[in-house]
């Protein structure tokens, strides 16, 4: 098993540096969806990377999963991967099939719930869904709805049959979308009851531990860029990476990837990504806290030069300021920690941390 998890990353990586350059990324902040890039990936069967074997995927364990995830962010692949990997395990999980193309998550506070109505004329979805990543381009979203009783249902629903309500690009030029789910109506077959583990929160946790992996792949890439280019820039006759102000720099950058890899590196004790939800609520406040940081550091070894659009640098570090705030800030995942933690008690919190069933049952 080992092997073939170092062989599928190994397969990853190459494919994505095979078909990820400047070009690529260019034109998909212009808005253009990478047609050869999502059939190459396809073809290799990494969208059902999370998929067990016997629906018909490549069951890889969830570190492996964690990985593929980083090395997408490290080329800053420009597209819904990981969104698509997540919401095929969980559809299956759940009891579906496979879905084919494209798959996207569509991001719901608790307080901005999506209704699952019935009636009549069949099943309706009424709500809207903020930030959908890619919400035009895949061709399927995944939705955690609530019926009139409060259960939830995980709902396979075609993009083609919502509204985009508000269309915008974060920092990073990637599409986020407005949806508008009011109305559409879904096919018995598109409506699941939603595993146990979908707890308040829905898909929050599990979008955030995919934000959580892309952001330690985007802060590698900075800091691969910082370090090759401290060595090659040469200033008063010898490399700037001599100078000790930029050791200081690269050393506290270093420091920050370690702690958001290793926080990180705590999600894939769970059976699957986003099942704890304590660890993912500190990944996801360390991460992005060390996203900040990393990129400012990185974009100050490279002086002026890391701000032009002629070096890669900024594909990662828009990214990364973008990938901070989306699906839960560090402040809403600090207010988690905070309530878990307290509805523990204080003789509940060493239990809390050590006890990872506990954890995950905190939420």
């Amino acid at each position: 098993m080992e092997d073939m998890s170092a062989i599928v990353l190994e397969q990853a990586d190459r494919l994505f540096a095979q078909h990820i350059d400047k070009k690529v990324l260019s034109a998909a902040d212009a808005g253009q969806w990478p047609d050869a890039l999502w059939g190459a990936l396809e073809d290799a069967g990494l969208p059902l990377a999370l998929v067990p074997e016997l629906k018909g995927g490549a069951g890889l364990a969830p570190d492996v999963g964690a990985n593929l995830i980083r090395r997408s962010a490290f080329h800053s692949a420009p597209l819904p991967l990981a969104e698509t990997m997540i919401a095929n395990a969980l559809w299956t999980d759940a009891g579906g099939e496979v879905i084919a193309g494209a798959v996207t998550l569509a991001p719901v506070n608790p307080q901005d719930r999506i209704t699952l109505v019935s009636g009549a004329a069949g099943t309706t979805l009424q709500g809207i869904a903020r930030h959908v990543a890619w919400g035009q381009q895949a061709p399927t979203a995944l939705v955690l709805a609530r019926d009139a009783n409060g259960k939830a249902f995980l709902c396979r629903v075609p993009t083609a049959r919502a509204r985009s309500n508000k269309t915008r690009r974060n920092v990073a030029y990637e599409p986020r979308e407005g949806v508008d789910f009011s109305g559409v109506q879904l096919a018995v077959s598109d409506v699941l009851p939603a595993p146990a583990r979908l707890g308040v929160d829905g898909l929050m946790p599990f979008g955030a531990a995919i934000r959580v992996q892309q952001m330690i792949g985007g802060m590698e890439r900075c800091m691969d860029y910082a370090l090759s280019y401290a060595n090659e820039r040469v200033q008063f006759g010898r490399p700037i990476a001599k100078f000790q102000a930029i050791q200081h720099m690269l050393a506290i950058a270093a420091g920050h990837f370690a702690a958001a890899s290793a926080a990180g590196d705590a999600l894939t004790e769970s059976p699957r990504l986003g099942d704890d939800a304590l660890a993912v609520a500190i990944a996801k406040s360390r991460c992005g806290e060390s996203a900040g940081q990393v990129a400012a550091l990185c974009h100050q070894v490279h002086g002026a030069m890391g701000f032009t659009q002629e070096h890669p640098l900024h594909y990662a570090t828009r990214r990364l300021w973008s990938w901070r705030d989306e699906w839960g800030a560090e402040p809403w995942w600090q207010e988690k920690i905070g309530r878990m933690i307290c509805a523990q008690g204080g003789e509940g919190l060493w239990p809390l941390l050590v006890d990872r069933s506990a954890a995950a049952g905190a939420a």
